[in-house]
């Protein structure tokens, strides 16, 4: 029988997490670890990227489409450098990762691994939690006491185990450590309800509202039951984030979209006639959308305090889980419907809708972008994944591509990193395999990660009950950044990649006219193989973000008879705005 060494150690605590899989790169100093991996016969399975980002961007994609902890491992030196970028996504959109990193320092000092050092480089990023491995009788607690942290911070954390350590003989003596009961990572970890004084507080401001608007982001997961009765009680407006975008079913009547930048004129509206503002579970940066301070009155739902109030005032912070919160606001908010204000959000939908069924049938040459997506939104299958990249494709996405309920859909939505979806969408067919999964990504992100981890696809694909993965490429030919247009020196060197998914064995479309962009979503979508749809599309489609909410008032001094002035304002802008949606 094989001695056990520490390696083996680390793999059965990640088995007694329940961890289905690790990401990762091989590389000398973590070689030890990535061999237990290999004579663990799957459980936990080792998943070896073409780079270390695509690895860390697959441990957070995990987190991401599946409420579990993600694991990636790297070497030090430029491998620990690369899992950054994956590893801050997960901080910034607050998800669980934990890094393994092994560490060599055997050879001659000051070599030029030892001048990166792992604790100054991961100090920031998992800042709640960075930890060295010095002996075997450390090891069990270290990494429990990693996932735990990781699980109960929503944030990634590290663990260093240098060479030597991985490869030390466990001591007979060594107690077995207790199985690990975990928690869903991502869900509050006791039950977590606001003070009833709060609650009533807010009660009786939602109850007071004449236009109640509510603004739902990730952190509402979940809670969709909840948030349509509320609606439903108040008359209320909704609109989500970009991250909460899945949440609710976006084909309801007072659905206005997505806010911000990326969103919908609709959202915009609604932030901009409302008097009353519920923000669940949502930290949405893009504040320009937001009503103007002294507009409205606001209530705060978050499971971390921390975050009420940082990007908006608030009058009545509500710290606690989204849907518990929800429930006991239900018993005691008046039924109230403002039918009026229901009737004009609905109106505000219907005019979006309208124009951007006319944006996506506006000539391009040669397709339009907002087509494919509008092409997609028909056809898009029930409990399917949806990866989304960084790039105009958020634009179109974020307004043409209506999801459902049980479709699950993420994108890095706080880094705003390019080349994540297709690692995602690989991390969360791994975890779904009997369930089609689509990543939507622009041909600089293709070029970027998407080429090299199109082979991981080609790997694994034969064991998946579901073959369907597919790559949905928006070749605009454009590097002249978002919205750039046609600019001298702006065209990105072209790359067959369509040709380049049949090279591999899989499937591949290439479109040029927009009379063949809803075939080619059945052909795709129908393959018996991953596929990569090319959609040649025109970098000068405009991406016509909504006016903010107000924009003109915003600086304004708010006290005396200058606040009368702007309240006076908001009312006739609220006003000329009824009429313009009547």
């Amino acid at each position: 029988m094989a001695e056990r060494i520490v390696a083996d150690l680390v793999v059965e605590r990640l088995r007694a997490w329940r961890v289905p899989r690790v990401f990762g790169c091989p590389g000398a100093a973590i070689a030890p670890l990535v061999g237990a991996l290999d004579d663990a016969g799957g459980d936990p399975a080792f998943v070896p990227a073409r780079h270390e980002e695509t690895a860390s961007y697959m441990a957070t994609g995990h987190a991401k489409f599946t409420g579990g902890v993600g694991v990636c491992l790297a070497t030090q030196g430029p491998s620990a450098v690369h899992l950054l970028n994956g590893l801050y996504d997960a901080k910034l959109d607050s998800k669980p990762v934990v890094a393994i990193i092994g560490e060599d320092v055997t050879g001659p000092l000051g070599g030029a691994h030892e001048e990166i050092g792992l604790s100054r480089l991961f100090g920031d990023v998992c800042n709640q939690f960075v930890r060295y491995g010095r002996s075997p009788e450390q090891v069990p607690t270290l990494l429990d006491q990693a996932f735990r942290t990781a699980a109960a911070t929503r944030s990634p954390t590290c663990v260093v185990l240098p060479r030597a350590l991985q490869v030390t003989a466990v001591p007979d003596l060594l107690p077995q450590t207790a199985g690990v009961v975990t928690a869903t990572p991502g869900e509050p970890l006791a039950r977590v309800l606001p003070h009833d004084a709060d609650l009533d507080a807010a009660a009786s401001l939602l109850g007071n509202g004449r236009r109640v608007a509510m603004l739902v982001g990730q952190g509402a997961h979940g809670a969709a039951e909840e948030i349509v009765a509320l609606a439903d009680r108040l008359g209320a407006g909704v609109a989500t984030s970009l991250l909460g975008k899945p949440v609710l079913d976006e084909r309801l009547p007072f659905h206005t979209g997505v806010l911000g930048e990326v969103g919908t004129t609709a959202a915009a509206q609604l932030m901009g006639s409302c008097d009353t503002l519920l923000m669940i579970g949502t930290n949405d940066p893009w504040t320009d959308w937001f009503p103007m301070p002294g507009q409205v009155r606001t209530i705060q739902i978050d499971i971390d305090g921390r975050r009420i109030g940082t990007r908006y005032p608030v009058d009545v912070p509500l710290v606690g889980d989204a849907a518990e919160t929800l429930r006991a606001l239900l018993t005691r908010v008046p039924e109230n419907p403002h039918r009026e204000w229901r009737g004009m959000v609905e109106k505000m939908v219907d005019r979006w809708r309208e124009t951007a069924a006319e944006r996506a049938a506006a000539p391009a040459e040669p397709v339009n972008p907002q087509l494919v997506l509008r092409e997609l939104s028909a056809r898009l299958p029930r409990h399917a994944g949806v990866a989304v990249d960084v790039g105009s494709v958020i634009y179109w996405y974020a307004r043409h591509l209506e999801l459902p309920p049980g479709v699950r859909a993420q994108l890095c939505g706080t880094l705003g990193s390019t080349g994540c979806a297709l690692p995602y969408a690989v991390a969360a067919k791994l975890a779904r395999p009997d369930e089609p999964v689509l990543a939507l990504l622009g041909d600089g992100a293709m070029q970027l990660n998407g080429l090299a981890e199109l082979i991981t696809v080609a790997h694994h694909w034969t064991r998946w009950r579901d073959p369907r993965l597919i790559v949905l490429v928006l070749n605009n030919r454009d590097q002249s950044g978002v919205g750039g247009g046609r600019t001298p020196g702006g065209r990105r060197s072209d790359v067959p990649y369509a040709g380049w998914a049949r090279l591999l064995g899989l499937h591949g479309v290439r479109v040029d006219r927009p009379d063949l962009v809803g075939p080619a979503w059945d052909e795709v979508l129908a393959a018996d193989r991953p596929a990569v749809l090319e959609a040649v599309v025109d970098p000068a489609v405009p991406l016509d973000a909504p006016e903010p909410a107000l924009a003109d008032l915003r600086g304004l001094v708010t006290d005396g008879d200058a606040a009368r002035r702007v309240r006076e304002r908001v009312i006739q802008t609220e006003a000329i705005a009824a009429d313009e949606v009547v």
